[in-house]
């Protein structure tokens, strides 16, 4: 039953780049969003970049992109230059109830249905 399942995750040395991967079910609902989040040690959960069933994307992060390939399921989050400060558990999740677009006030609009397990970014030298 897979739904949501994430990967790429590493020790990447500062300056590095990386690519996570998202493999996703197919949802019944023509209307959903991807989103990317992460959580550090002791710190608050934050969204990064979202991408909707119908390509439109929002990013509120600097040196990361979000991307797909639809004919994989999979919504990739690329981080360049990576900083010791991206150190953190990654995850994407989706919002499969009518969400059309993705907003941001502050968050990205939830709430969200289904979670991955989450893959760690270390950035250390």
């Amino acid at each position: 039953q897979l739904q949501l399942v994430e990967s790429g995750g590493g020790l990447v040395q500062p300056g590095g780049s990386l690519r996570l991967s998202c493999v996703h079910s197919r949802f019944t609902s023509d209307d959903y969003i991807i989103t990317w989040f992460r959580q550090a040690p002791g710190k608050e959960r934050e969204g990064i970049s979202c991408i909707s069933n119908s390509g439109t994307q929002l990013n509120v992060k600097a040196r990361f992109r979000i991307s797909r390939d639809t004919s994989k399921n999979t919504v990739y989050l690329q981080i360049d230059d990576l900083k010791p400060e991206d150190t953190a558990v990654y995850y994407c999740a989706a919002n499969v109830k009518n969400a059309r677009i993705c907003t941001y006030y502050g968050e990205f609009n939830g709430p969200y249905d289904y979670w991955g397990q989450g893959t760690q970014v270390t950035v250390s030298s």
